[in-house]
């Protein structure tokens, strides 16, 4: 089986298995995010977590951390709409 490194499997509470595509990770002020959206369906919501290095993930919640994943999407997306376009 071949590996994706731009998805992954979770696993809820109850057992159930999700298949996740992550869209972006990056760090800032000694934090490091993943901002990910059901592989299934390219329109749905993107989430926003923290991780650490053993793999443990929590929901990014504080409003100002919010709107900052979403400012850094929003630049990666613009970044990758004019790659490969003259300016």
């Amino acid at each position: 089986m071949e590996e994706d490194s731009s998805r992954m499997i979770v696993r809820d509470e109850q057992g159930n298995e999700y298949e996740l595509e992550i869209i972006l990770t990056f760090e800032d002020g000694g934090k490091n995010y993943a901002l990910f959206r059901d592989a299934g369906d390219p329109d749905s919501e993107v989430y926003a977590y923290t991780y650490d290095e053993e793999g443990n993930m929590d929901q990014v919640i504080d409003e100002e951390e919010r709107e900052m994943c979403a400012e850094v999407l929003d630049a990666f997306q613009n970044s990758e709409e004019t790659d490969g376009k003259e300016a």
